[in-house]
């Protein structure tokens, strides 16, 4: 984390504790420099699992969501809900987020476009100041387009031999059938070979 971002958003923790006679806990502190070193959107549970490996700092999933809820207060921290899972993601320096979401596999990445940006921030709200934006774009990934299309040329595939397996026995049978047309008549005395 860029030093002079990780004082900033110290000091907003301490203003905010100390306005608000809060305890200022190692726990608290401990989670915001964790959460400012992730780079994207990670969740509660990698979070934890982050302060205990690379900290040496175990911390309770109760505290870690209460901590979370107050970061997210002083908008240091933004929540968001990709496919029913919850990650959050640090915001100070970057409260304007737009993402891709693949609908198959579930990948998430952050898109970098200046023309939203622009679009976004030139929009007229009627009583309404703004001064961020979340945007989720739905779609499938390049990954994921390429597997379904080669699960489809494989279907159809698999389509296209069992169509033919299936003339080639329709046309074993009729020859079959033919043979024993003419067996029978053969039998019969009706006709010779």
């Amino acid at each position: 984390m860029k030093q002079n971002v990780k004082d900033t958003v110290r000091s907003i923790l301490t203003n905010y504790l100390e306005l608000n006679n809060h305890r200022k806990t190692p726990e608290r502190y401990a989670i915001l420099d964790a959460v400012y070193r992730i780079d994207g959107h990670f969740t509660l549970e990698e979070l934890g699992e982050k302060l205990l490996k690379e900290d040496n700092f175990p911390v309770s999933r109760a505290t870690l969501y209460n901590t979370l809820k107050l970061l997210q207060e002083l908008r240091l921290v933004i929540r968001h809900r990709f496919q029913g899972t919850t990650y959050y993601e640090a915001c100070y320096v970057n409260n304007s987020h737009s993402h891709q979401i693949c609908t198959v596999c579930g990948r998430v990445s952050e898109i970098k476009s200046l023309e939203l940006s622009k679009a976004i921030g030139n929009l007229k709200l009627k009583r309404f100041h703004k001064d961020g934006f979340a945007l989720y774009i739905y779609g499938i990934c390049s990954t994921c387009q390429a597997q379904l299309t080669r699960q489809r040329r494989l279907h159809n595939k698999e389509k296209e031999l069992k169509l033919k397996l299936q003339m080639m026995e329709k046309q074993e049978k009729q020859e079959r059938l033919e043979k024993e047309k003419l067996a029978k008549q053969v039998k019969k005395g009706k006709r010779k070979l």
